[in-house]
């Protein structure tokens, strides 16, 4: 029988907040076990094994981020959303690097929970960038575009060693961006090969 009080969204819960502080690669089931004061076939009960507590922290971490995002662009429109938006998502992330490595999982096709949770950033992301009148693949691009520069900006950042300021540099690039989406619809997508 379980322990009393333990239940899926604690043992979830308490996995981000020791992933967020040991990474998530040093997130085990036995440390998790043993954090929790329980024994660690007691896990299984609430969780099906590491895959199982992985997939559930990063359903966690979606939803999370995409409620931060959702937050911190209401009422906000154009450059402005996209700028509340970026500083949104590169805090999160910052203060949480356990949970938003978890956030990278790719869902696995027919895990319609999964699937959702992955698409609820997603999601803000298209609904800020509505406000740019963007329209089939002009939208999928700018989405893609967006979500790839803050992630790969995040991602370095942890790595820079020049000493120039990170925020001015990541403050350059949201307005870069932002200046770039007001512009986006309608230019011509170059092919492999062109010049």
């Amino acid at each position: 029988m379980p322990r009393a009080g333990l239940t899926t969204a604690r043992v979830i819960d308490e996995a981000a907040q020791m992933a967020d502080e040991v990474g998530l690669s040093g997130l085990t089931l036995t440390a998790l076990a043993e954090r929790l004061g329980v024994r660690y076939p007691s896990l299984y009960k609430h969780v099906d094994g590491l895959d199982g507590l992985h997939r559930g922290l990063a359903i966690q971490a979606k939803n999370e981020l995409a409620a931060t995002l959702a937050r911190a662009t209401v009422g906000r429109a154009r450059g402005d959303a996209i700028v509340s938006l970026a500083h949104a998502y590169r805090n999160w992330a910052l203060k949480h690097p356990g949970r938003y490595a978890a956030a990278q999982r790719v869902p696995t096709p027919g895990d319609t929970e999964a699937e959702a949770a992955d698409l609820a950033s997603v999601e803000v992301v298209r609904d800020i960038l509505a406000g740019y009148e963007l329209q089939d693949d002009d939208a999928v691009d700018a989405v893609r575009a967006l979500r790839a520069a803050l992630h790969g900006f995040v991602s370095l950042e942890t790595t820079f060693v020049h000493p120039a300021n990170i925020d001015r540099s990541f403050d350059r690039l949201v307005q870069g961006l932002a200046t770039a989406l007001a512009s986006w619809a309608g230019q011509p997508a170059s092919t492999p090969g062109s010049s």
